[in-house]
């Protein structure tokens, strides 16, 4: 199956179970890939055959910055639920939702979540 990749978007939220993440909010990025026959477009080069990008962008960004989750978790399942929705054409999600800086003591880069989701 074709991809399309959309990596390293950066949103500010308010993402989290301690109340100070819920007031101060906090950094969130957030990778995209899309499984879909991209062979229609790949010959028309026709922006009506494949996924706008933008319009990508702009339903991850309304989850990511519009709405409030305890856990990235269900963040990360609104992206894909949002796009299998939005995008017919579109056969398979996989999000990956990254916090780098979580208020967890300790040394490390980052936690996340990736999940993948299937059109039934």
């Amino acid at each position: 199956m074709d991809k399309i990749l959309f990596n390293g978007m950066e949103f500010y939220g308010y993402h989290g179970v301690f109340p100070e993440e819920n007031r101060l909010g906090q950094r969130f990025f957030v990778d995209v890939e899309i499984g879909m026959d991209l062979s229609i477009a790949g010959k028309s080069d026709h922006l009506e055959d494949t996924v706008n990008y933008a319009d990508l962008y702009q339903l991850v960004q309304q989850v990511m910055e519009n709405e409030r989750y305890q856990l990235i978790e269900t963040a990360a399942e609104q992206c894909a639920e949002g796009i299998l929705r939005q995008f017919s054409e579109v056969q398979e999600v996989l999000i990956r939702l990254i916090k780098p800086d979580p208020p967890i003591p300790g040394h490390y880069r980052s936690v996340g979540v990736e999940i993948k989701r299937k059109r039934v």
